[in-house]
């Protein structure tokens, strides 16, 4: 199995961590904000701010929990295969001559 590279290893915890926190101080500073404009719009502004105030905690939530770095959870699969070399010299004993007149023979047998 191929060692894994330094580019391919997911974030240590603590970047992780360190980069769902500002991702959700963020969010929840534009809630703030919308919350201070509240009393200081009028007409359809209004029903905006107040919309950001209410669905941003959800948000910040969902953005702050979602995986930042693609792939994680895929897995490197193998790329050879290995072969048992006694399987190996059964099946190379056998020509292909040999294995047709044995499958000539087995549907011989079964028709009778």
């Amino acid at each position: 199995m191929k060692q894994p590279s330094i580019t391919s290893l997911p974030p240590s915890p603590d970047d992780e961590r360190r980069g769902r926190v500002i991702k959700y101080s963020i969010t929840m500073g534009i809630r703030v904000l919308c919350l201070g404009a509240l009393p200081f719009v009028h007409g359809g502004w209004m029903f905006v701010f107040a919309a950001g105030a209410i669905f941003l905690p959800y948000v910040a939530v969902i953005l702050a929990n979602v995986g930042s770095t693609p792939g994680v959870g895929q897995h490197d699969r193998p790329t050879g295969v290995v072969v048992d070399p006694r399987t190996m010299s059964q099946s190379q004993s056998q020509s292909p001559a040999d294995a047709g007149a044995k499958s000539d023979q087995t549907d011989q047998d079964q028709t009778r």
